[in-house]
């Protein structure tokens, strides 16, 4: 990987500069180095007002650490506050989305361990050390927000759906399955990266990607603020979109999850429909319909297998180049990261 170039920002803001870069303050105290390096990925829209308060709080609890923002195609002076605050920065050249941002930020982190941190303020930068307390045991720690947070009602509805979806999907109990406050190994992650989508709902798709691998997750509860920004989530489209993804991340990864019970319901709904024409209203014979019931459940749950075999010979062939647990020193070298190889994105 090359290292994007240190260079200034111009007067104007103009959106041609890619690239920045500047060394983050030295730590004020002696501070025990950690097992691992770290980088800090602050994703950011349209966040010129809090990006720079939340890199200083960020860096007051680990100065050791790499913070890098990227700024996402923003109309005001998000990277410049956040170049100003002492952060490495990479410009989108337009707007692609929050998930394109941190895929960015995964792609040209320096660290062996990658914490994902909203610009808008909504994390307290104080829990970083709780959730990074569990990294090494666990491969993805999630800030699970807690029923006192800072959030509305009807947003809490909503994830209060997924999360129950995604429970029954999984078979592992989510308590907040959509949090954006998240440490986890980059190198695991990568794994993953071409499956994030480019909009909202990274979180779903790692959380569920994680979970379905058989990686270790933890989920750690905080308290959120309410945001500095005007949001730009819009419940009934993104929360389609997030159904969409937890059924699909279960397509890849666990497909007997939707077509078991799909077939079942059918191949029972025919043999009713068969035996009620026979027995309830006398007709010598097996209707049409109860025939075509059972065998669209048949048909199905075959599907359902040859799919289970597709992924599993797919996720067998996505860890053969990558390291083991057993493997994870915590120590590497972010030089030798870049010789990994890299986990193709499709358009």
């Amino acid at each position: 990987m090359v290292d994007e170039p240190a260079i200034g920002v111009p007067e104007d803001g103009s959106s041609q500069v890619h690239a920045l870069s500047q060394e983050a303050p030295a730590a004020v105290s002696a501070v025990p180095a950690p097992p691992y390096t770290l980088t800090i990925i602050i994703p950011a829209y349209n966040e010129g007002d809090a990006v720079g308060a939340v890199i200083r709080k960020a860096q007051a609890v680990r100065p050791d650490a790499e913070i890098l923002v990227v700024d996402d195609g923003s109309a005001d002076n998000t990277a410049h506050a956040a170049f100003a605050g002492g952060a490495r920065v990479i410009r989108h050249p337009y707007n692609k989305g929050n998930g394109a941002a941190v895929k960015t930020g995964l792609r040209n982190a320096k660290g062996e361990v990658v914490l994902l941190l909203d610009a808008d303020g909504q994390h307290p930068p104080e829990d970083i050390e709780r959730v990074l307390a569990g990294i090494g045991e666990y491969d993805l720690v999630v800030g699970a927000r807690t029923r006192d947070s800072e959030s509305a009602w009807v947003r809490d509805f909503g994830n209060s759906i997924f999360n129950n979806l995604a429970t029954y999907l999984s078979g592992r109990k989510i308590p907040d399955l959509t949090s954006g406050f998240r440490a986890m190994k980059r190198d695991h992650i990568m794994e993953f990266i071409h499956l994030l989508p480019n909009l909202y709902s990274y979180p779903t798709t790692s959380t569920l990607a994680f979970i379905k691998a058989g990686y270790n997750v933890q989920f750690v509860p905080i308290k959120a603020r309410k945001g500095t920004g005007r949001s730009n989530t819009r419940i009934v489209r993104d929360g389609t979109r997030a159904v969409v993804i937890i059924l699909r991340m279960i397509t890849l990864f666990a497909p007997m999850k939707i077509f078991l019970p799909v077939s079942v319901v059918l191949f029972l709904f025919g043999v009713f429909y068969g035996f009620a024409n026979i027995f309830l209203f006398s007709i010598n014979r097996i209707p049409a319909g109860s025939v075509l019931l059972i065998l669209s459940g048949l048909f199905i749950f075959l599907f359902g297998l040859i799919s289970e075999q597709i992924a599993a010979m797919r996720f067998e062939n996505s860890q053969r180049f990558w390291p083991t647990d057993a493997d994870w020193k915590g120590s590497q070298p972010a030089e030798e990261q870049d010789q990994k190889p890299q986990s193709r994105d499709p358009e």
